[in-house]
């Protein structure tokens, strides 16, 4: 199978604003990009960009479909409402034509950048270094042979960059690259600093201690729980283990089934 050297894989919901300014961000790199929305474009998306309406809402769902679609060397999972600076760019580039198979991230940088917003940027690359365990909002890279020695993208509603993360770095230690990658802080500016921290924190505690992710999910958007068919009395079966995956490339298998929440702000 023939890949393509890079894929830029965005999930989107809503976010379309942030995301034409993304693009415009990524220069050269917008022809690689793929965009995987919940809800239609409102205009046409630049010359290039390949589009997909979300099969399964959820960003875990979304980056497996965007990953599933397009065969790639390496597949760089980017939030709409992140900037990527030319240094960025740059950057990956060079990890890129290392042609050795590595995964990473970038150190991100709050914005508007207040002082307690840089003091929680310093401790989220800080703890990232430390820990190996990488967010979303860092920009996660991976090369495809890495990816499918992990299983895959895991097609979980919630905590799916931890969950990913956790994964490859069993296999090898992230490249931590300086960035910065710029997010939005609307966040933590609606909800506030603190509570923010504890509230994250607690689910990540609840993820480690074994909760199931879709569980997790419901309390996180404050969704109630979805009634549960009944099954005939022979076909009944114990709740299913672990989340499912997607392997890289367009030869990934079946979609499972609907039901995954959708994340604006995570």
């Amino acid at each position: 199978m023939t890949r393509r050297p890079l894929a830029v894989v965005v999930p989107v919901y809503g976010d379309w604003q942030p995301l034409l300014r993304l693009l415009e961000d990524l220069g050269p790199l917008t022809a690689l990009s793929v965009v995987v929305s919940v809800d239609p474009p409102p205009e046409p998306l630049p010359e290039g960009v390949r589009h997909l309406a979300a099969a399964i809402p959820g960003r875990g769902e979304q980056l497996a479909q965007g990953i599933d679609a397009v065969a790639a060397e390496w597949y760089w999972m980017v939030h709409a409402d992140s900037r990527i600076g030319a240094e960025c760019v740059a950057q990956l580039e060079a990890v890129v034509q290392r042609e050795r198979p590595a995964w990473g991230r970038f150190d991100v940088r709050l914005e508007p950048g207040r002082p307690s917003l840089k003091l929680v940027a310093f401790f989220m690359n800080l703890r990232s270094r430390l820990t190996g365990i990488c967010t979303g909002d860092q920009g996660i890279f991976v090369h495809y042979s890495l990816l499918t020695a992990a299983g895959g993208m895991p097609r979980q509603p919630l905590m799916e960059d931890i969950e990913l993360s956790s994964r490859l770095r069993r296999l090898t230690r992230p490249v931590i690259l300086p960035g910065p990658l710029r997010t939005s802080a609307r966040r933590w500016n609606r909800d506030g600093v603190l509570r923010t921290i504890l509230r994250m924190w607690g689910f990540r505690l609840r993820y480690w201690m074994g909760a199931c992710p879709s569980r997790l999910a419901r309390a996180y958007y404050h969704r109630p729980a979805e009634p549960r068919q009944p099954l005939p009395d022979a076909d009944r079966s114990p709740e299913t283990g672990p989340e499912t995956t997607s392997a890289p490339g367009p030869e990934a298998g079946q979609q499972p089934p609907q039901g995954a929440a959708t994340d604006r702000t995570r």
